[in-house]
């Protein structure tokens, strides 16, 4: 008789199935309309995101409480949602016409509003992408919040640690901490958070703001406090979905806006009938590429094109950036803050407005068609693909595009590599699925040769969301015959929908040509180089407007 095989799954296995999971769960968890991150019906979210363990969330599966991951997350939630006990996602439903501040966290894009002392609204405009996002990031920090519980809760009745008292004194206080209070409240807090005093003194300033100085002591005060309350009290932490959200979501109706408001304004210019190029990248690289170094080469003699795009980049340059603006106003360009809800505000080049001359392309070769360039900021996930599909439909259904080109410009993380690399794409993975879309990308890793930036070629895999990256499941598509070189969150859904409008659908024409590359923002492979060890810096403005360069390049027929 056959002696019967054990059959074990390996890491990168398990991750996949926990990525799966927590997909399903969601998705379960949003048509339901509420649940209790804490309580039964939160149990295979966190049981997911702790087999997980996500490289981003660091020490999530262990004792001492992850404090990069921390700031990681609460950089991009709303101020003050640490102190709320019901957390509502609706969809945008008219609070920017109320009383209620609008409350946008400093590293996302999204409107937020405090409702009263217990409630909090975030405005999901950006769809299902957004919702994953935040899950993820509430299921972390309410694990993270059980965590100082467990430390600081002597028993059932609600009897605290010495620690816990000290650190509520000190929040308690309504002016600032002294230097000796402010460190005692330190030593109390990382006795409380199983960390060494210095690691809290080294992370402590980046939690805080002018306004709030000790907002780190204010965080680790209300996540514990509420945490505290759900065991004592039974006061669970609520998060509701709108019935507005549950209705909208998946029908692109931010999208349709966005897309109908831009290909009004292209009819009242006059350009629809034009060529059309699109590129998806910041709302200043393609600015400052075309009008910048010429404005700007009196001002900084000498200096290369790099340094001017680097000053421009830099937080105290408001004023230079509004003359090249200005200029750039005066040459064809037309800007479309946004006003649908998609957070993508959108640039209008017309070419034959455009004095080259005033350029740093002053050889462009746009013919006798004069192109259109539309540069629209950074989609988020699945947007990606509600957004350039709807602007690659027929305006008003009889007047197709002329659309040449659709590029793509973004950061994402390197498997092999480091921040500031290239990474140039061949095939785009959805992960979880193995859904898979080949392209001719017109750019290639030899046009970027010569500049002191390492160069990466190959598939790169587009993930539910940063916060669900898990080093053994990288690992697995880097080293396989997957050859995966990094991971971004939107490439799949841009190539799904121009491949639907130019094969299937013909709404725009069949030869269309597409560019994508992407500047390594991260290295999730690496401790110390996952997101939450701090962003870019100065670092991403080459490899940025080098890639921004070599699109024009293309557009302009050089």
């Amino acid at each position: 008789m056959k002696e019967t095989k054990h059959i074990s799954r390996s890491r990168a296995q398990e991750s996949s199935a926990a990525i799966e999971k927590m997909y399903i769960t969601m998705r379960h968890l949003f048509n339901r309309g509420f649940y209790k991150p804490m309580g039964v019906s939160g149990d295979s979210l966190r049981e997911s995101l702790l087999a997980l363990r996500p490289e981003i969330y660091g020490n999530i599966a262990e004792e001492k409480v992850e404090l990069n991951g921390l700031l990681y997350v609460i950089e991009r939630l709303p101020i003050g949602i640490e102190q709320c006990r019901f957390i509502n996602l609706t969809s945008d439903e008219g609070y920017s016409k109320s009383h209620f501040q609008a409350i946008v966290p400093p590293k996302r894009r999204r409107n937020c509003y405090r409702i009263d002392e217990e409630q909090m609204n975030v405005e999901i405009t950006r769809g299902r992408s957004d919702i994953y996002d935040i899950l993820t990031h509430l299921t972390f920090i309410f694990i993270e919040s059980h965590k100082i519980k467990n430390r600081v809760l002597i028993d059932d009745g609600g009897e605290v640690s010495r620690d816990w008292q000290k650190l509520e004194q000190a929040v308690m206080q309504t002016k600032k901490l002294t230097l000796v209070e402010k460190e005692k409240a330190i030593s109390h807090v990382a006795n409380i958070l199983a960390r060494t005093f210095e690691e809290v003194l080294d992370i402590y300033d980046a939690f805080g703001s002018e306004t709030a100085p000790d907002r780190f002591l204010h965080v680790i005060y209300w996540l514990g406090k509420l945490a505290i309350e759900e065991i004592v009290e039974n006061n669970k932490r609520t998060i509701t979905f709108s019935p507005v959200l549950r209705e909208r979501l998946g029908h692109h109706i931010h999208g349709e806006i966005w897309a109908t408001n831009i290909k009004e304004v292209l009819k009242a210019n006059d350009l629809l009938k034009r060529p059309i190029h699109v590129i998806s990248a910041n709302m200043h690289s393609v600015m400052n590429s075309i009008f910048a170094t010429p404005l700007l080469k009196t001002k900084y003699k000498g200096k290369t094109d790099f340094f001017i795009y680097e000053e421009l980049s830099s937080s105290g340059s408001k004023e230079i950036r509004s003359q090249v603006e200005e200029l750039a106003l005066k040459n064809g360009m037309i800007s479309l803050p946004d006003c649908s809800g998609t957070n993508i505000d959108v640039q209008i080049f017309d070419t034959a407005k455009i004095d080259w001359s005033k350029t740093a392309f002053s050889h462009a070769n746009v013919g006798e068609d004069k192109p259109v360039i539309i540069v629209m900021d950074y989609a988020f996930g699945e947007q990606a693909y509600e957004t350039i599909d709807e602007l690659l439909k027929p305006f008003k259904k009889e007047t197709l595009l002329n659309v040449k080109s659709v590029s793509i410009m973004g950061k994402a993380g390197i498997l092999e590599g480091g921040k500031g690399d290239i990474m140039i794409p061949s095939a785009h993975i959805n992960e979880g699925t193995a859904d898979n879309y080949f392209f001719e990308n017109e750019l290639n890793g030899a046009m970027f040769e010569g500049n002191d930036i390492d160069i990466y070629e190959g598939a790169m895999v587009t993930v539910l969301g940063t916060s669900l990256q898990n080093r053994d499941l990288l690992k697995f598509f880097h080293e396989s015959t997957w050859g995966v070189i990094g991971l971004e969150m939107e490439g799949s859904y841009y190539q799904k929908a121009i491949q639907s409008a130019s094969k299937i659908r013909k709404s725009v024409p069949h030869d269309i040509k597409v560019r994508y590359a992407y500047y390594a923002s991260d290295n999730p492979l690496e401790t110390g180089s996952t997101l939450a060890s701090g962003g870019l810096g100065t670092t991403g403005v080459k490899p940025t407007y080098l890639i921004t360069i070599k699109i024009l390049e293309q557009i302009f027929n050089l």
